[in-house]
């Protein structure tokens, strides 16, 4: 691995784990807006990035999950899963905007892993814990993407990592 994949990789998990306590109370539980999942539409512009990202949550689940090891298989394995399909889906997706709207739609469907986290763990209501913590993706998602869009006019994201 070349050194400026691994500092980007770190930098990204770095970003990622500082957003995720910055806002700590409202990253974990039921109700749930992980602002710092904005990092997954770096995948987007290139691949490369899940690294990153992946490394952000699994450090971010260690640190600060009340919830215990559990959450590490749960939630890494969400963004896993979750971003390796999207990888697949990017060979056919060129358009950045196309891909950015795949990825918000498939982050949020794929909270029902999340939601079942937290109904075995907790026991919160499968259905509705579904509907919360997908909406909560969703918005983050959805607002993050024209910032994301942006910040890639600006930074060339494809070319950083």
């Amino acid at each position: 691995m070349k050194v400026k994949f691994i500092a980007a990789s770190a930098i990204i998990a770095a970003l990622y784990i500082a957003v995720t306590m910055l806002v700590a109370p409202i990253s974990f539980g039921q109700v749930q807006f992980r602002i710092a999942e904005i990092f997954n539409h770096l995948v987007a512009f290139n691949p490369r990035y899940m690294l990153g990202v992946v490394l952000g949550v699994f450090i971010s689940n260690f640190l600060l999950s009340s919830i215990g090891p559990i959450d590490l298989i749960f939630g890494v394995g969400h963004t896993i899963i979750t971003l390796g399909i999207f990888i697949f889906i990017c060979k056919f997706v060129k358009n950045i905007w196309a891909r950015l709207i795949i990825n918000t739609t498939l982050f949020t469907f794929t909270m029902f892993i999340i939601a079942a986290q937290l109904n075995i763990v907790l026991g919160f209501p499968f259905w509705e814990t579904w509907l919360f913590v997908a909406f909560g993706e969703f918005v983050v998602l959805a607002v993050g993407a024209p910032i994301m869009y942006i910040l890639n006019k600006r930074l060339n994201f494809k070319k950083l990592i």
